[in-house]
């Protein structure tokens, strides 16, 4: 990967972005985009040509300036690199990540954060300005200790220790905050209800199709992005009938709506990882993206 190369990605993946959005194709989001946020955009694309159903040709561009890109040096396949950019939907910082299977393949973006101009980290360069990736040398334990990456966690558990603790709200790897303590709180205030009561199970997620990427910041730590999956069931008590009135859940929608629905989302998240040190230490997360991309009324 050039650093002449990268500007090129960007502006390709912007323009294959407005035209899927113009045309409402979900079939155009595979050409730019793969993993969680290729999920997420097949989706919303689908939702919003139930509504539009002859695309949307006014629809307002998406644009990225000011790009910094940050290149790790990297043998073998698959590569990664990361954009952080600012657009003109809002006064948040664009961190994609893009991906590349091979060399025959192309670049395709497969994280997106959106983060303060303070929150993006300061990652760690070496002599020429190339980065360092960090391999996800994954344990198949929650919680594992980082193995060779010197951090708190390795990236490669970042998944399914999260969606462990979602289920049982145990272990200290996670700070508390919007996608942990108080997700876990308002999903029990869902648990039981006078009309419905909920279930739910967390997927991890990891390569080939949705691999954690990680890169070294300047303070010995790491930013991580990976995925996750999430299904809720709502299950109506006797005699109630489960409804949906949200337009992009009812183009969503499959199956009869009788007693239950089961409503399945993708997560992305980008979390900061510190080093391994005596006192542990905690994953903070910095961004967190969640959106629905099915739902089955039974």
């Amino acid at each position: 990967m050039s650093r002449a190369e990268a500007p090129k990605v960007l502006k390709r993946f912007t323009e294959g972005y407005n035209t899927a959005y113009r045309k409402l194709d979900p079939a155009l989001v595979d050409r730019v985009e793969t993993g969680a946020l290729a999920e997420i955009g097949r989706a919303d694309l689908v939702a919003q040509r139930a509504v539009t159903p002859g695309g949307n040709p006014g629809y307002p561009a998406l644009a990225l300036e000011d790009a910094r890109f940050t290149i790790p040096k990297m043998a073998g396949w698959p590569k990664f690199f990361v954009a952080d950019t600012r657009s003109n939907r809002d006064r948040n910082r664009w961190v994609l990540v893009f991906t590349r299977a091979g060399a025959k393949e192309p670049w395709k973006a497969a994280y997106l954060s959106l983060l303060g101009e303070s929150k993006v980290p300061r990652f760690a360069v070496d002599g020429d300005g190339y980065a360092e990736a960090v391999p996800a040398v994954g344990k198949d334990t929650p919680d594992a200790k980082g193995s060779g990456s010197g951090l708190m966690a390795d990236p490669g558990v970042m998944s399914p220790s999260y969606t462990d603790y979602l289920r049982t709200g145990q272990g200290r790897t996670f700070a508390a905050g919007g996608a942990t303590t108080l997700l876990r709180e308002e999903r029990a205030k869902l648990a039981r209800t006078p009309t419905f009561w909920s279930e739910y199970i967390d997927t991890p997620e990891k390569a080939p199709g949705f691999p954690p990427l990680a890169l070294r910041t300047r303070d010995g730590g790491a930013l991580v992005f990976f995925t996750a999956h999430h299904r809720e069931r709502r299950t109506m008590v006797k005699g109630v009938r489960p409804e949906v009135t949200d337009p992009r859940t009812k183009a969503l929608l499959r199956g009869e709506l009788k007693q239950a629905v089961t409503y399945t989302r993708i997560s992305e998240s980008a979390v900061q990882v510190p080093r391994r040190a005596a006192d542990g230490g905690q994953v903070v997360f910095l961004n967190r993206i969640e959106s629905l991309t099915a739902a089955r009324g039974e």
